[in-house]
């Protein structure tokens, strides 16, 4: 008899040979790399590669995919019209998703199922995503917008073009961790959700698009966004004992804590955590750092959860100047490495994903016509 698995906890849904996580270890690879060593070795390109197409690149490979990344930053005109008409207070993932979605219109591949053309497609959206974010933060505050430059990294051009300003070396290399770190993560909701779309054999925007709108929920991508929030809340370091424990004795969760997979710290966090701290020492403000040690201290002591990944981006994020409501579309940036390599992998060997549901409503239920409706009602 099938066994019924909320949520599909633990249930293999599919087979990749793009990121691995071993929870009770504590453990991330892509492509059988370990994210501790990306993380210290490795850039957001190179990352992307490694997860399109299964090795590290040549330095001469690393260099012409950077540039065709590069050359691709450019949005339509009408993309960048369309975006001008939305409402002022249009929230940035509601403009992400209606943004990436008008992409499709001015791609002349986009109904192509090729492999090349998908790869192609991989290219122009992971491109363009950041150009797409940074472009909404300038329209909705009434500033100029900043034109793609073809030159320098992917985290260098998005927060150039997201500051309006040459970027501080610090918050490059942040942002670049950042991204890598955020690329992959299996079968998360997103990440689902994108190979679902793409097992109907759909378009790889279509595929997106279906992504991005999971992302957007507080239970995934938003996380870090209720982090940073209550970060504010707490205003002290001094306060955060306290608040943690009011917050658990009323039985409420504390954000960026726990996870579905990891069952010790994840490894992620790791990084990102002595990021926060790099990034405060560098600006002459530890706060953010600081409550973010003493709320992770307390649920440690009185929940015995480990910090996730969510929990020290927001205050990396923060650090750097970038508002708490760009959060998740920053998230959406890395992220797009990773949807789009897997929904290369789900079209390279396709079966259409149809999971059956327990029922569990009434049985054998007799049909009432209709005049008689109301008299059974009463």
């Amino acid at each position: 008899m099938p066994v019924t698995k909320g949520g599909l906890e633990d249930v293999i849904a599919a087979n990749s040979a793009i990121c691995d996580i071993i929870g009770p270890q504590g453990k991330l690879t892509y492509r059988g790399i370990d994210i501790h060593d990306l993380a210290r070795n490795s850039s957001f390109e190179e990352t992307t590669y490694l997860l399109w197409f299964g090795s590290l690149p040549t330095r001469e490979a690393l260099h012409q995919f950077s540039a065709e990344l590069a050359s691709h930053r450019p949005l339509a005109p009408e993309v960048l019209a369309l975006m001008r008409e939305f409402p002022r207070n249009a929230t940035p993932m509601d403009a992400l998703r209606t943004a990436l979605s008008a992409l499709a219109f001015y791609d002349p591949q986009a109904h192509d199922s090729s492999r090349e053309a998908n790869v192609a497609k991989a290219i122009r959206v992971t491109a363009q995503i950041a150009t797409i974010v940074a472009a909404y933060e300038q329209i909705r505050r009434g500033r100029e917008l900043i034109e793609p430059d073809k030159s320098g990294s992917h985290a260098e051009n998005f927060l150039r073009m997201l500051f309006g300003a040459e970027p501080d070396p610090l918050f490059v290399r942040a942002m670049d961790l950042a991204l890598i770190l955020h690329a992959d993560h299996e079968l998360n909701a997103s990440t689902f959700a994108a190979r679902v779309t793409a097992a109907t054999l759909a378009d790889i925007y279509a595929a997106i698009v279906a992504a991005i709108g999971a992302l957007a929920g507080p239970l995934h991508g938003g996380a870090n966004e209720q982090v940073m929030k209550m970060l504010r809340n707490i205003g002290e370091s001094s306060k955060a004992a306290a608040y943690v424990s009011e917050k658990l004795e009323a039985h409420q969760k504390i954000p960026g804590f726990g996870h579905r997979v990891y069952r010790t710290e994840d490894p992620r966090a790791t990084h990102l955590r002595e990021m926060s701290r790099e990034l405060g020492e560098h600006i002459g403000n530890l706060r953010w750092y600081e409550i973010s040690r003493k709320v992770e201290e307390a649920v440690m002591q009185q929940k015995h959860l480990y910090a996730n990944v969510d929990f020290y981006s927001a205050s990396c994020y923060f650090t750097m100047g970038i508002p708490i409501d760009m959060f998740t579309p920053v998230f959406a940036v890395s992220r797009m490495a990773g949807w789009t390599a897997h929904v290369l992998e789900q079209y390279g060997d396709n079966r259409l994903i149809r999971p059956r549901a327990e029922y569990v409503g009434f049985k054998d239920v007799a049909y009432v016509p209709i005049d008689r409706r109301a008299k059974a009602a009463s």
